[in-house]
């Protein structure tokens, strides 16, 4: 404990250092806030994003303790919010859902943080306008525009940023071209990432860590006079390196040994905001295909490789109606989704699913007092799924959510919100496909109920938050067959998941800078028993008690922002693991951000990882319950610099 304590000290004192000299007035760098205004809603913007610089998905959401993400490698990160898989929840980019449900040991959205500008997560109660299957929540991506880029007052502007990282010797550039003329934007951005092996903290190689990795963005807009726009984007990342034979976990039985992952995902979307809008009429249409590919190579001593793909076709009308006391949105929206394999080498075969759907949906944001604010909706979605062998089942069901904000003082706000959520048929992962599947008479169709109660306090400059959190999930196709503990023996498999857990957090901000430290708790049972990361395939993984603290302040006529952030995650019971339990962990990370004061358009970073080159294995990676199995380890210490020129 001697540890903690060191980094909670230090990250205190670097908090109270700025604050002792400022005076005390609200400060939102890097707020990440609980509420509709205070709800259980959590933002990360893109001030968080360019505060925090992230590399991977684990870095984007680091400061929030109840969403985790699994695995060093971003090839095999996963999410989990409130203990939930990411596959349970409404997953979009740029509002295109996901169709990214491939393979068990690869990621399910991969997408490159240097592209993003928000990032908003609904766990458990979703909107009804958020899409279909918010089983457990949505989580919604949002790419970089113009807007985000581009200098005030000026029409034309590009932006260069190169980093280096000594874990690995890892190379990385980015350009980004942006401008406006006439009614149009236009954006281009391209970036390169190349490594070798990192190491953990004891100097061992972490298999199949290196890094390569390219991704693009290119956006287009018009803007009419009469208010409208029409907009054009195109998103792109491909990852093609030697991995992990499993891409999540390390080896199986002491064989470590790496073959080929190439994965590559495309989003396409164009979007039309009408003009000419009143308070009865603001439409906005959206139409959007995205696709993932992943190929695995040849198993040592095989010929075999597989080709994975997953596809989405999906478009969305909505209306914003502005009522006297709030905003209603009214719509529909469809998704066409498939998933294929094909089998190479002596493996020959392709199989794959379909699944359509159409719904519609209504919701409203109400103010119905000055104290007292209203979410409320409802959608009803019609669904047909078709499966290997050609069998169909056709379904149909409703989804419903409340949620409420109640101020019972200027200091004091209360929140509570449900959900009941019909999900269809959820499509298998391509690579458990078997041509000699034979599906039954029915599958039930996934349905999850989600319950919250909150609440915000502020006091001065303090901001404290509560929340307890419930979510249970019934036939949720997963096909384990909790007879024989395979995947894949039958197409008809599902079972019952139940998440329960609590948040709390405290935040001071001042006018420079801010402090936080954030605690969750979260249990999980799988068909009522204890739940591991391999009954938990695309349902959950142990996750136990996770601290967070962070801190940063900025003095500006020095041009110099400091900041630290940690994490403390603690020792989890867990049968079969070794000595019974999955161990817990400390890391310290610091940064310094420098603008030289005669050139504005020049930032320049240094950071240090994991200060304390502490050996561990982040909470939510896949296998650590398993003695047979070596879990993928973070990377030890590193020395990172970035420097990012504007021009």
């Amino acid at each position: 404990m001697r540890r903690v304590t060191t980094h909670a000290t230090f990250i205190f004192i670097i908090g109270t250092g700025g604050a002792v000299a400022q005076a005390p007035e609200p400060f939102v760098l890097g707020t990440i806030y609980i509420g509709s205004d205070a709800t259980s809603e959590i933002g990360i913007d893109n001030e968080d994003l360019t505060r925090t610089t992230p590399k991977d998905l684990q870095e984007v959401f680091k400061s929030e303790p109840s969403v985790s993400v699994g695995s060093s490698l971003p090839i095999s990160q996963k999410i989990y919010v409130n203990g939930v898989e990411e596959n349970n929840l409404n997953v979009t980019i740029d509002g295109a859902r996901q169709n990214n449900r491939i393979f068990h040991h690869s990621a399910t959205t991969y997408i490159d943080p240097e592209l993003l500008k928000a990032v908003r997560v609904d766990p458990g109660v979703a909107p009804a306008d958020a899409g279909p299957g918010a089983m457990a929540g949505a989580i919604a991506f949002e790419t970089k525009d113009v807007n985000d880029l581009l200098e005030e007052g000026r029409s034309f502007g590009g932006r260069f940023i190169t980093e280096y990282q000594s874990n690995g010797n890892v190379f990385t550039n980015s350009l980004a071209i942006f401008g406006v003329t006439g009614g149009f934007e236009y954006l281009a951005f391209g970036k390169y990432a190349d490594g070798g092996l990192r190491e953990d903290g004891d100097g061992i190689d972490i298999t199949g860590s290196g890094t390569q990795l390219t991704s693009g963005l290119a956006k287009i807009a018009y803007n009419g006079a009469n208010g409208s726009r029409l907009e054009l984007s195109y998103e792109n990342v491909r990852d093609d390196a030697q991995r992990p034979l499993r891409a999540d976990f390390a080896g199986l039985r002491g064989v470590l040994a790496t073959r080929t992952y190439t994965l590559e995902r495309q989003n396409l979307v164009l979007s039309y905001e009408f003009g000419n809008t009143t308070d009865m009429w603001n439409p906005t249409i959206q139409l959007a295909y995205n696709s993932t590919d992943l190929y695995t190579g040849p198993m040592p001593g095989s010929t075999d490789a597989y080709s994975g793909e997953t596809t989405s076709l999906t478009g969305k009308f909505v209306n914003e109606f502005m009522v006297s006391n709030g905003t209603v949105k009214a719509g529909a929206d469809f998704y066409s989704d498939v998933a294929d394999i094909n089998g190479e080498g002596t493996a020959i075969f392709f199989a794959e699913e379909k699944a359509t759907n159409f719904g519609i949906f209504v919701q409203a944001e109400l103010d119905l007092t000055d104290r007292f604010r209203l979410s409320t909706g409802a959608r009803y979605d019609f669904q047909e799924f078709e499966g290997i062998d050609g069998t169909t089942y056709d379904n149909d069901g409703l989804s419903a959510n409340i949620s409420g904000d109640y101020d019972v003082s200027d200091a004091l706000t209360l929140s509570a919100g449900a959900s009941h959520n019909w999900g269809g048929i959820a499509l298998a992962e391509s690579f458990l496909f078997d041509p000699a599947w034979t599906y039954p008479a029915s599958i039930e169709p996934v349905t999850s109920e989600n319950y919250y109660l909150g609440a915000n306090v502020r006091l001065g400059n303090w901001d404290l938050n509560a929340r307890l959190f419930r979510t249970n999930i019934d036939n949720a196709r997963t096909l384990l067959d909790p007879a024989t503990g395979l995947f894949g023996a039958s197409p008809g498999l599902v079972a019952d998941l139940d998440t329960e857990g609590f948040e709390v957090s405290a935040d001071y901000n001042w006018s420079t800078g801010f402090a936080r430290i954030a605690y969750a708790d979260i249990d999980n049972k799988i068909n009522g028993g204890p739940a591991d990361s391999y009954t938990g395939r695309y349902l959950t993984t142990p996750l136990g008690d996770n601290l967070v603290l962070e801190v940063a302040n900025t003095w500006d006529p020095l041009g110099l922002t400091l900041g630290a952030d940690a994490q403390i995650v603690f020792d989890e019971t867990a049968a079969g693991a070794p000595g019974n339990k999955i161990g817990g962990f400390e890391v310290l990370n610091l940064f310094a951000e420098y603008t030289p004061r005669r050139m504005k358009n020049l930032t320049i970073r240094a950071e240090i990882d994991n200060v304390f080159d502490e050996t561990y294995t982040e909470r939510a990676t896949y296998g650590q319950e398993f003695a047979t199995i070596t879990p993928l380890k973070e990377p030890g210490r590193s020395f990172n610099l970035r420097a990012s020129l504007r021009f």
